[in-house]
């Protein structure tokens, strides 16, 4: 009777929250300036494109790293 649901894959998938520039600009404290610079230079993540000219930022790879500066 009905389809029967695999625990363990539905546990262990996580959400990705999206941040768009303000909230990474106050997390970090950089300005937009020093995001794309840096973006450049590959000592920043790479947003993703939500579509048009909209881009976001991943909360978990901000998180790592804003972690790799704090060691």
């Amino acid at each position: 009777m009905g389809e029967e649901i695999d625990k363990g894959a539905t546990e262990s998938r996580r959400v990705t929250r999206l941040s768009r520039l303000p909230e990474v600009q106050h997390r970090v404290g950089l300005g937009r300036s020093t995001i794309y610079r840096w973006m450049s230079e590959g000592k920043f993540p790479k947003p993703v494109q939500l579509g048009g000219y909209s881009v976001a930022w991943s909360e978990r790879e901000v998180e790592a790293w804003i972690s790799d500066r704090l060691k």
